[in-house]
């Protein structure tokens, strides 16, 4: 069966985790690199994962390896402070790549 994860802070997470999605508090980027690392390795089942903002910041070469890899699809998500724009960054920088121009704006 096919699964969807999200790493971020206790408070994003468990929000998800009451949806049935895979719920992985992370209180510093550590934890969040090894629960990331968990999440994409051989075997895993995992094919969206989604991760707090802020802790991509920290996480920027790991998560870039998957950049062009249709699984796990890896999206960026606010967090309790709200969104620092990195997300939308990431969905335009994506469409871009696929489409071969920015069709959704500035």
């Amino acid at each position: 069966m096919l699964k969807i994860a999200v790493i971020g802070s206790a408070q994003t997470v468990m929000g998800f985790k009451a949806l049935g999605l895979e719920a992985c508090p992370a209180a510093t980027a550590e934890d969040a690199r090894a629960a990331l690392k968990r999440l994409t390795a051989e075997g895993s089942e995992v094919t969206i994962i989604y991760i707090e903002e802020n802790l991509s910041v920290q996480l920027k070469a790991e998560i870039d390896k998957f950049k062009d890899s249709p699984v796990p699809a890896i999206i960026l998500i606010p967090g309790k402070d709200g969104s620092s724009g990195l997300g939308l960054s990431a969905l335009n920088a994506a469409v871009e790549r696929a489409v071969g121009t920015n069709i959704l704006g500035d």
